[in-house]
């Protein structure tokens, strides 16, 4: 038994790099279509506000960039740079 154990945590281990490349394909296909989406939407003039994001909103108008940048990422568990786009994606809109 030990040695099945072995052979699936050996076998575990020689496929993550596959998997970890299958997932970073998805997730640079994901940030693509949204960027598409977003460039849709803006040539549309529409305007989403995601829930919860309206105080994120209302510092970019204040100016307070950094201070929105925070609170993006604590609503959305997003990282630093995806946050800071969507902050300065949002400055665009309102400018």
């Amino acid at each position: 038994m030990e040695i099945a154990a072995y052979i699936a945590i050996v076998a575990l281990v020689l496929q993550y790099p596959l998997l970890e490349s299958r997932i970073q394909k998805l997730h640079r296909r994901a940030d693509r279509i949204e960027r598409k989406l977003d460039l849709i939407l803006g040539h549309l003039d529409i305007e989403v506000t995601e829930p919860g994001l309206e105080r994120v909103a209302a510092l970019v108008r204040e100016g307070k960039k950094i201070e929105a940048i925070k609170v993006y990422r604590e609503l959305t568990d997003a990282g630093l740079k995806e946050a800071k786009e969507a902050v300065d994606r949002m400055d665009v809109a309102q400018g």
